[in-house]
Parts: structure tokens; C-alpha cells; sequence
């Protein structure tokens, strides 16, 4: 049975907008199921007619429950909503369909010092027809009528945080087929309608063209998870052919907007999970022992193979040496060493891992073999082993010891000539050997993609800033004696070159005393270039001298205590080289005076401010003792998209990259899978918990070729997306367990690309280290004491990270270009109307607040709650009488709210917001223009659209501002005598007013200000008040603006 609210309309409801409107919409409430009527906007009478229906079990006794509908008015353009009133309406009374009547009830406070005002009209009604009927679970072709269409319903993602229903109602001609990805079951969403009334034939065969039909979505989500749904659209099929209906510009994955929302997990973790997993008898560990290292992530059985050595091998019988080889092989996978050229005796040091869940043998065969050029590899021997006779090793139990081994025949019922060392063990992914192992699941790589598969960590180089003051030159010779040199300095390393100014008057001993910081990196390998110029015009510039210093020959600096200063000689442009012996012949030579140092006290910023992971100076000497420590398990993804094509189909070899301080962490790469498993745990050291852990998702294109024919080294790594993780919002030795969504921007919207299994804890090693550390600066003292300029920090953090891409694409395996780009947010400076929309709506949430507070003072000023109103006064007059109790009383009130709030503390990690970015409603063309390159390479046309559109939006901005100024101005004239009368009746107020208050006690006069400024509406008056019009009639420099 169904239970039917149909909210008809409502009558003279609270104006909450600012504007004496509202734009209100009804939300219903019946046993946690929730759904809501549409928005009627800007009308305090609005008019719905608009059913919905609810879940109604009669064999429970209703008599005690309550339907509770609550009216709000939908705030825009900031997101939210204002209470407008409520009904409650007991159970007991609802008739059947059929005795329902038009009902009033008058809207109800919800708190003490709500104000409410106005009725809803509802009809309320128990249908004993079901009016919706869910999809059924496997669609079935029609027994009685063939041509009648169908009903198909496939399945959507299951939303684990929330109890989501939609109603979908459907207009009597047409029908339409849900088209989702996942079945539905009647527990998930038990109230999809799909209502018909099949055309006539001669409606069907008429020639007159088919409306389409309309879908109006009734939402029904559970409390306290009310999201906006993606509009729907019906596409219209030939009869016979279901319609599918679909979001209108899917983004991502097909479903509701809970995609994009943050999902607890609850993974099998190690230190739940017992490790007396061995075959037979000889597992060394019993089922009482849990992890102790990998206790973040689940555990992964692999059968690891140590191939160490083998001696006496017997040489072939042609060559008469051997070129051998091992051959690891458990039932259909095959791992193999690398071979020696006529060695008996080789050494490989090799491991293969196999994974438990993929073994398909019981017995692990070890073959030694001699490689031939022509023809097969002869058989040298064999070892077998039993894997139920195969001993358990887990961390931190030492490796263990290889043994040696005689050589079998192929039957093996003998032995034969050589002997090889071998150690064979069941482990897990926390063994020492696993990083390094040959793994069964990458057994289609080869080459260098081997390498480009394996775990790695990585440590980012150590960056100093580098200062040169350039302070004066003596004795430049300009190459035309007959004038004087206009001279200036430019200072080179590596790919940086910044000059200093020309001297402002030509002279011989020009004098500049100019800074120019750098970004080096340890080990120095680039050299100070410095070259002196002269300027002839503007397109001409001639070298005067150079010198070339190595950078391990300045000081390190830790504080700002001044360097000595250096005069260098300038070796003349040309001599060295082709004039080397009459270098000897000068008796003096140009010289420049330099001030060179690198500076330890600071922090070279390589990412930005916003997402900053180390605070920490470049000098060791001046860091702190960590405050905690981060451990992070990657344990997998789940749905990622295909990202390149293999052999006709979809597929992605996915890795993940995190990134905390100056360690950089990369998991092996999972070939060919949407679903990859990790499992793999790293930790950190913290010294500020106010900082940022970034993870990203890639797929990678280096494996060898093997993933495409063509692939070369122009390949490169496609992003999958991305994660951060606050320290701060981290309970200390909480566990967090998470799926967090990986959404990506491209030129077409945003997009999910799947989910990312995380467990993440943060461990605090001392609480008064933490409470230090708060009251601490960010960045080091020297940021400060001598700050830079933001242009500076801009281009010295653009330098540093090309420095620290390029170390890091030095690597094996290389972490490349893109990956460190992407991870440290390379193009986070440029321009983009999207997210400057988004930080003018942030700026405006934060406004809101205070909004908020003036309209309700505004309302107790104008007696709309009399009972309000009464209590403020009250209020007020105790802080006239009481004002030693106004601090203690407002922090006492913070406190309460504090701890208050303390309830809906956020249980889980913040993510990547799409509303708070806006990236939901962003225009196709503001994304274009983001996504394009700089400079522009759009059309003239285009890129002249764009910046009217950007004039426009500029000019509105150089309005507001104007604004802003001209009351400045008109405050600065009340004294300027810029309007005389108004200055002279200013003045003359000013010594009235001193006279009163020196006379006047302050309280009086408080409270005579106080009950003036909330005195009744009977008092007031419509019009400006005096001092408004008054300082409204003040000049300006507006007039003085051309």
C-alpha cells in the first residue's frame, strides 16, 4: 500500500529572501523516507498540486507515528535554504482513497525563536491500489500481448551511506525503460513507478508525430543526504524498442551524484587478519599471530622463489662451454633469469614472486637450462618442491637461508652433473624481497617495462635558494671608447636567468645593489654564470665580461646575519681561447662585487601554499622533532575507466604515486584490470599536522612496448585523478577506512574515473609537541624576517618544480614529467573563470553568516517576533548594567557552541567537492578556455569573444570597487572642509557630542542609543535616516576621474 501527501498549496508565508518573497518548496517526512515538492520561486502563496507517495506497511500499527512536512525557502544564488514552518500530522486519522478532503493546517515553530507565519493546504490519503510499481528484478518478455513494449531495468550503483528513492511518473502514452548499470533490487529503491496506458492502434499507425514524453523526478532520499539529482531526458525509440532513459550530459559514471561522495569501507586489514595461512604441517606461524608492519593493508600470500647461484654445470657437448639459465615454472606461469655467456658457475640473485590466489600446481618445478643460439635450449636439470612442504615467512622473522640443491633428470629418478642454491618460502607483500621480485602477474612485460612496473620510493633532491647581490662593478671598458657604457648584470644557472637593472647614468663603476634569488639543487651541478652588459639601443646589447663559479665555493647561511662580500674579475669576452698569451700582458681587468649566498633558513616552496606538505627549512640543523606519524595503506581502486586500447578492448595498467614532504612513494603497476589491488603501506614522519598528503592514480604507458606497437618515448602517463588528505582533520590513532572518489576536469565537464581504497592513520607522538606546534609559524622565521615578493614566490616555485620533475625523471624507474606536474599542481596559477566563480561563492558562504545576523537584528528592530524582540531588549539592558559580563559571556557562548557542535563533528576526511569547485553547472566554453594553452591557441574570433567576456566581468569588479572607494572618500571629507557647510555642521556636532559625553554617564547614554536604535516600527520612519542622508551628500574624487 501506498501512503499519498498531495501538498496542494500554501497562503502567506514568511518573506526569508531580502526582497519581501520567498521561493518556497514542501519537504515530507514519513518513517525516514524523505521527498520534496519543486520550488515555486519568488510567490508567498505558491501553488504545487503535487503528489508523493511513501511506503506504507498496514500491518504495523500506525497510531503512534507522524508525518512531518516542513516548508523552506531554496536560497540563491548561495546554496541553502531558510526554515519556513512545519505541520506535524499524527497517523491515525488518514482515511482511504477516495474519503480525502481538502485540509488547512497552520505552519508550526520548529524552535523557540523561529519566526513562522501561514498555512499549507494538503490532501492526505492511504491508496489501497499500489500507485507505483517497482521494476521487477529480471526483465520478461509479455506472455499475453507480444507487441505491448517491455519493461527492462538494469542496475545502478549502491549507494552504501544513504537509503535513496526516486519516483518517476510517466504520461499515459509512453513509456520509458530506467537504463542504469547495476540490477535493482525492491529493497534498494522501492517505489519506481513506470505507469502506461498503451496507444490505440489507430493512435499507433496514425501519421501524427509522437510527443515525447515528460519525466518529472520525485526525489525520496534519506535524511540528512539531500542531493540535487541530474535532470533526466526520455529519447524516443520505434515501437517495439524500449526508451532509455538517461542523465542529460552524463559526466563519469551513469547515476546519482552519490557517486561523487566520499563511501565508508571496511576492509579485511592485516592486523585482523591471522597470518597462520601455510601449506600443511610446516607453516612456522601459528593462528594466534597477527601483522605487525603491514597492519593497514590486506594481506597478500605470494610464493616467493630465490634463485641464488649454481655450480658445476656440465658444458655442452658442441661448444664445449655453458650459457645457463633458470627457468621458474608453477602450472601455467613461467619466470625467467637473465643467461651468462660460458659461466659453469653463475651467480643470478633473482626472486619470483607468484601469487596465492592464481597458484593452479601443487608442485613448484626449477629448471636449469643451456641457452642455444640455433635450435633449443638443452636441459641441464631440474629441482622440484612441494608446495604443501613450503614454509611460511612473515616479517620481521630474518630471510630465509638458501639451500643447495643436485640437479634432476627429466623423469627424475636420478641425478645428474651440477648443483644449484635456491630458497622457497610462502610470504606476504610486507617481505623485503617483494619490491625487487619478478612478478607473475606482469608476466606479459618485458624489457625496460620491467622496471617501470616495480615499487619504488623516491626522495626529492634537497633545494637551496640561491642569493647573488650584485652590488657595483669597477673598470668596464666599453668596446667604443668614445662613450660611456649604460651597464647591466646577468646572472645565470641552469635554465634561470634574471638581470638586474641598467645603471641609471652611463658611467665605468656603475652601481646597482640589487638581489636575485635562485632555486639550486643538491649535488650542485650547474655553475653562476655572470655576465656584464652594456645596452647600445633597445634591441642591442654587447658582452663586456664574464666569470663562471662554481656554487660549492659560497656560504651556507641559516639566518639573516650578513655574508662578506667578493670581488670577482670578468674575463674579457673572446680572451681564453683565442688569445690566451696575451692574457699574461694585463695589467688590471673589469671586476664585479658580489654578495653570494645560500640560504638555509628558508623553505623552498615546490608546491603550493594551499596543499604545502613540508614546512620544513633546507638546513637539518634547524628542524624540530617530528609530531606524529603518517601511515597510509593503498589498498585498490574499484571501477576505473579504460584508458588506451589493447587488442580491440578497453584497458588500464593503473599505480599510484603519494606524495608527503620530500618522499614520494610509487606502488608496482596492476596490468590490464579495473579493479586493482595494491595492498601495499607506507609511513612518514610529520612535523606539522597542518599539512597535505596528495595521491594520484595514473596509468601507465611505459611497459616495454608491450601495451601498443607505436609506443615510444613520447608516451606519457595518463592521469587517472586525484586525492588530499588534511593531517589536521585527522583523529590521532584513528583508523580511517575510505573509498574516495577520483574525479577529473576535462574539456567536457567533470568526470569519475573511479575510486580509490585508502586507510590512513595519523599517530601523535607527543601532545605538547602538537600544542607547540600551533602556536608555531608555518614557515620558517626567515620567510618573515626577510619575506619575498609574490612574484618571486611564484617564479622560484615554477623553477623548483622543473627541478625536482627533472631529478626525479632521472630515476629507475623514472617518475616522469607529468606525474610530478600533476601531483604538485604545475598549472594552478592560471586563469580560469570557474573556479573564480567558485572562490566569489566561497567569499559569499563566509558572508552569509553575517548576513544572516543583520536581517535578524534587522527583524528584532522592526518588532516581527514581539517575543524576540522583548528578550533582546532584556539582553540588552543586563549588558548596559553588567558590560564586565560581555567577554566572559560571548566566550562562554562560543565555548557552548563549540562543544555543541561537537556532535555533528565531520566523521570522515574531506574530499574533492564538484558544487564547492563548480564544476557542475560550469559553461562548455569557460572550461575550453581553461583547458587552453598559453599563450592562446584559439581562433581570433574566439579569443576576442573571451575577452569581451572577460572586460565585462572586470568592469562589474571595477564598479564594486569604485563603490568601496567613494565611501572612503566621503568618510576623509567629513574634516577636509572639501564641502565647507558640511564640515563646519560636522564639527559643530562633534564638540555637541563631547559636551554630552563628558557630562553624561557612558551607560546612559548606551542605553538611551541602545532602545533609540530598537525602538518600535511606530517610532520609524520609511525614509533614510539623517546621518545616512547626511553622509550620502558627501563629496567624492569622483568627480576628478576622467
Amino acid at each position: 500500500m501506498k501512503l499519498v501527501v498531495e501538498v496542494v498549496d500554501a497562503y502567506n508565508l514568511m518573506p526569508k529572501d531580502g526582497q519581501g518573497s520567498a521561493s518556497p518548496f514542501a519537504e515530507v517526512d514519513f518513517l525516514n523516507q524523505l521527498s520534496k515538492t519543486k520550488t515555486i520561486p519568488k510567490n508567498l502563496n505558491p501553488v504545487w498540486n503535487q503528489e508523493l507517495f511513501f511506503d506504507f506497511d498496514k500491518t504495523i500499527n500506525h497510531n503512534h507515528h507522524y508525518i512531518e512536512l516542513s516548508v523552506y525557502n531554496e536560497r540563491r544564488p548561495i546554496p541553502g535554504r531558510n526554515f519556513l514552518g512545519r505541520v506535524r500530522i499524527s497517523c491515525s486519522n488518514i482515511v482511504k482513497k477516495g474519503e480525502e478532503v481538502y485540509q488547512r493546517f497552520q505552519l508550526e515553530k520548529k524552535w523557540f525563536f523561529s519566526s513562522v507565519k501561514g498555512e499549507i493546504g494538503l490532501k492526505i490519503y492511504i491508496s489501497p491500489e499500489p500507485e507505483t510499481k517497482s521494476p521487477p528484478k529480471s526483465p520478461t518478455p509479455a506472455t499475453s500481448n507480444p507487441s505491448l513494449p517491455t519493461l527492462t531495468a538494469t542496475s545502478v550503483p549502491q549507494n552504501t551511506n544513504s537509503d535513496c528513492r526516486t519516483s518517476v511518473a510517466l504520461p499515459n502514452s509512453e513509456l520509458a525503460v530506467v537504463n542504469a548499470p547495476e540490477t535493482l533490487t525492491e529493497k534498494e529503491i522501492p517505489s519506481v513507478a513506470l505507469i502506461q496506458n498503451f496507444p490505440s492502434p489507430t493512435e499507433s499507425n496514425s501519421g501524427a508525430p509522437a510527443k515525447k514524453p515528460k519525466v518529472e523526478a520525485i526525489e525520496q532520499i534519506h535524511k540528512h543526504q539531500i542531493l540535487q539529482r541530474p535532470s533526466l531526458s526520455v529519447e524516443k525509440r520505434p515501437q517495439g524498442v524500449p526508451f532509455t532513459m538517461q542523465p542529460v550530459n552524463p559526466q563519469g559514471h551513469p547515476g546519482d551524484l552519490d557517486d561523487y561522495d566520499l563511501k565508508d569501507t571496511n576492509p579485511q586489514l592485516g592486523e585482523r587478519w591471522p597470518n597462520g595461512t601455510g601449506y600443511g604441517g610446516r607453516g612456522w606461524m601459528s593462528a594466534e599471530r597477527f601483522s605487525s608492519t603491514y597492519d593497514l593493508v590486506e594481506q597478500m600470500f605470494y610464493l616467493y622463489v630465490r634463485v641464488e647461484k649454481a655450480k658445476d654445470l656440465p658444458p655442452s657437448s658442441i661448444t664445449g662451454s655453458c650459457d645457463p639459465y633458470v627457468e621458474v615454472k608453477l602450472g601455467n606461469y613461467k619466470g625467467r633469469t637473465r643467461h651468462f655467456e660460458k659461466k659453469i658457475n653463475p651467480e643470478w640473485k633473482q626472486v619470483f614472486a607468484f601469487s596465492k590466489d592464481r597458484i593452479q600446481s601443487s608442485i613448484l618445478e626449477v629448471f636449469v637450462k643451456d641457452k642455444e643460439m640455433i635450435g633449443r635450449d638443452d636441459y641441464l636439470g631440474r629441482v622440484v618442491f612441494d608446495l604443501n612442504e613450503v614454509p611460511t615467512r612473515v616479517p620481521p622473522d630474518s630471510p630465509l637461508a638458501p639451500q643447495w640443491y643436485r640437479l634432476e633428470d627429466r623423469r627424475g629418478t636420478g641425478k645428474v652433473r651440477g648443483e644449484i642454491m635456491v630458497a622457497v618460502w610462502l610470504g606476504t607483500q610486507a617481505d623485503e624481497a617483494f619490491s625487487e621480485a619478478w612478478h607473475s602477474e606482469a608476466s606479459s612485460v618485458y624489457g625496460e617495462g620491467v622496471l617501470n612496473i616495480r615499487s619504488k620510493v623516491y626522495v626529492s633532491p634537497k633545494l637551496w635558494y640561491l642569493r647573488v647581490n650584485v652590488i657595483e662593478a669597477q673598470d668596464v671598458v666599453p668596446d667604443d671608447r668614445n662613450r660611456l657604457p649604460e651597464v647591466f648584470v646577468k646572472v645565470q644557472v641552469g635554465s634561470q636567468v634574471l638581470k638586474t637593472k641598467t645603471c641609471s647614468s652611463p658611467t665605468t663603476n656603475p652601481l646597482w645593489n640589487e638581489d636575485l634569488v635562485f632555486v639550486v639543487a643538491e649535488p650542485f651541478e650547474e655553475q653562476l654564470l655572470i655576465t656584464v652588459e652594456d645596452r647600445i639601443h633597445q634591441s642591442k646589447e654587447v658582452m663586456l665580461g664574464k666569470t663562471l663559479l662554481p656554487l660549492n665555493i659560497f656560504e651556507k647561511r641559516l639566518d639573516h646575519r650578513p655574508v662578506h662580500s667578493r670581488w670577482f674579475n670578468l674575463e674579457k669576452y673572446g680572451f681564453g681561447v683565442l688569445e690566451a698569451d696575451r692574457r699574461k700582458d694585463l695589467q688590471f681587468s673589469s671586476r664585479v662585487h658580489l654578495r653570494v649566498c645560500l640560504e638555509g633558513g628558508y623553505h623552498v616552496l615546490d608546491e603550493s601554499t594551499m596543499y604545502i606538505s613540508d614546512q620544513r627549512p633546507t638546513a637539518k640543523q634547524l628542524w624540530k622533532q617530528p609530531v606524529g606519524i603518517l601511515e597510509v595503506g593503498i589498498l585498490g581502486a574499484e571501477g576505473l575507466l579504460p584508458m588506451k586500447m589493447r587488442d580491440g578492448r578497453g584497458s588500464t595498467d593503473a599505480y599510484c604515486v603519494a606524495k608527503y614532504g620530500q618522499k614520494w612513494v610509487r606502488t608496482r603497476t596492476i596490468l590490464d584490470t579495473f579493479n586493482p589491488k595494491w595492498n601495499e603501506q607506507y609511513t612518514w614522519e610529520v612535523y606539522d599536522p597542518c599539512t597535505v598528503i596528495t595521491m594520484g592514480v595514473f596509468d601507465n604507458c611505459h611497459l616495454g612496448g608491450g601495451e601498443k606497437p607505436n609506443a615510444g618515448n613520447g608516451a606519457r602517463d595518463s592521469r587517472i585523478g586525484k586525492v588530499r588528505i588534511r593531517l589536521s582533520t585527522l583523529e590521532a590513532h584513528r583508523i580511517y577506512t575510505h573509498s574516495y572518489p577520483l574525479l577529473v576536469l576535462h574539456p567536457h565537464g567533470v568526470k569519475k574515473m573511479g575510486e580509490l581504497q585508502l586507510a590512513v592513520r595519523f599517530t601523535t607522538l607527543s601532545l605538547a609537541n602538537m600544542i607547540y606546534v600551533y602556536g608555531h609559524p608555518l614557515l620558517p622565521k626567515m620567510h618573515y624576517l626577510h619575506p619575498l615578493t609574490v612574484n618571486q614566490v611564484d617564479n622560484l616555485r615554477y623553477q623548483a618544480m622543473n627541478i625536482v620533475a627533472v631529478r626525479l625523471g632521472r630515476a629507475e624507474p623514472p617518475l616522469r614529467k607529468e606525474v610530478v606536474e600533476y601531483m604538485l599542481d604545475v598549472d594552478s596559477h592560471m586563469w580560469s573563470m570557474r573556479r573564480s566563480k567558485a572562490n566569489f561563492f566561497r567569499i559569499m558562504s563566509l558572508l552569509s553568516g553575517m548576513i544572516s545576523v543583520s536581517r535578524w537584528f534587522g527583524e528584532v528592530c522592526k518588532w516581527r517576533n514581539p517575543i524576540t524582540s522583548v528578550l533582546v531588549h532584556i539582553l540588552f539592558l543586563i549588558m548596559i548594567w553588567y558590560p564586565e559580563l560581555i567577554l566572559p559571556t560571548v566566550f562562554l557562548y562560543m565555548f557552548l557552541i563549540g562543544l555543541w557542535n561537537y556532535r555533528f563533528r565531520p566523521r570522515h576526511p574531506p574530499h574533492m567537492d564538484t558544487k564547492l569547485s563548480w564544476a557542475e553547472a560550469v559553461h562548455p566554453d569557460e572550461l575550453d578556455e581553461e583547458f587552453d594553452t598559453f599563450p592562446t591557441s584559439k581562433s581570433q574570433d574566439l579569443v576576442r569573444m573571451r575577452y569581451d567576456r572577460l572586460r565585462s566581468v572586470a568592469g562589474r569588479i571595477q564598479t564594486v570597487v569604485g563603490d568601496i572607494a567613494t565611501q572612503g572618500e566621503r568618510f576623509q571629507s567629513l574634516l577636509s572642509w572639501r564641502d565647507p557647510r558640511a564640515t563646519a555642521l560636522f564639527i559643530v556636532f562633534c564638540l555637541c557630542a563631547a559636551v554630552v559625553l563628558y557630562t553624561t554617564p557612558f551607560k546612559v547614554v548606551a542605553l538611551v542609543g541602545g532602545l533609540y536604535y530598537l525602538r518600535h516600527p511606530r517610532f520609524r520612519s520609511k525614509l533614510p535616516s539623517v546621518p545616512s542622508n547626511f553622509f550620502r551628500r558627501m563629496p567624492a574624487q569622483t568627480d576628478s576621474l576622467l
